[in-house]
């Protein structure tokens, strides 16, 4: 009798080798019934539910304080009074935007305004006041005007070390082209780029043109400044100019790269 062939042999098991287990069979993943989904789904809308209650229909989160700060000239009665935050009102609904935007119409004196909810019960009124840079004498007053040109004040006395402006155009071309709007923010420009140490000793800065600008200062010193162009060069200028000419009472920076400086 013949023996098994050669694929008998390899597809046959021999009769000396043990038997392999079977493979457990991957177990499939429970799905939550039908009572547990329900369940869940009610409780995450009592969750809700409750978080919505809590933040408009409860007394729990109500706007019952403002508080000012960053406040100068201004007063924090003055700031509260034109905010005219909706007290008693859940803090959520509160609309900061529009209450920073009344903020900025009623007191133009206000640069910008930050309208913060301070949880639980508070509003917060973060305030940068405009600063100003020149006075425009108008009359027995003084307006005042900030480094971007805004001319944001009325006050009845000059604020300390604030220089005056003069606008003196001459009737030029350079008038007709430029106007005063122009002008008077030219000599804001200069105003605002001065060294600390010039600034606190002008006086007055006058402009008769675009292009000539000039400055008083304490001591009967004058400085010529030229236009407003190149202000930060002219500044350093007019800094090293006065530590090698400390007596001198004239200073022209209007050429930076050929400063003068003569008189005592």
């Amino acid at each position: 009798m013949a023996g098994p062939t050669t694929a008998q042999r390899g597809t046959g098991q021999r009769k000396d080798s043990p038997a392999r287990p079977p493979r457990p069979r991957p177990q499939g993943r429970r799905l939550p019934s039908r009572r547990t989904l329900i369940v869940s789904g009610v409780l995450v809308l009592l969750l809700a539910s409750g978080a919505v209650w809590a933040l408009y229909g409860s007394s729990w989160l109500r706007a019952e304080q403002v508080r000012t700060t960053g406040v100068d000239v201004l007063t924090p009665a003055e700031v509260e009074a034109a905010a005219a935050v909706p007290i008693g009102a859940p803090l959520i609904s509160v609309d900061t935007d529009a209450i920073a935007a009344r903020l900025r119409q009623k007191l133009p004196r206000i640069d910008s305004v930050d309208v913060v909810r301070s949880w639980p019960h508070g509003i917060r009124l973060k305030v940068t006041e405009r600063q100003p840079v020149v006075l425009v004498k108008k009359g027995a007053k003084f307006i005042e005007v900030d480094a971007k040109g805004v001319h944001f004040a009325t006050v009845d006395k000059s604020p300390g070390r604030v220089p005056l402006l003069e606008l003196k155009p001459d009737q030029s071309a350079g008038l007709r082209r430029f106007g005063k709007d122009r002008l008077v923010r030219e000599a804001v420009r200069v105003a605002g780029e001065l060294p600390g140490a010039v600034a606190k000793d002008t006086e007055v800065v006058r402009v008769t043109s675009y292009d000539s600008i000039s400055l008083e200062l304490t001591r009967g010193r004058t400085v010529i400044w030229g236009s407003g162009e190149g202000g930060p060069v002219k500044a350093r200028v007019l800094t090293a100019l006065m530590k090698v000419a400390p007596k001198a009472g004239h200073f022209d920076v209007s050429a930076p790269t050929a400063p003068a400086a003569s008189g005592s």
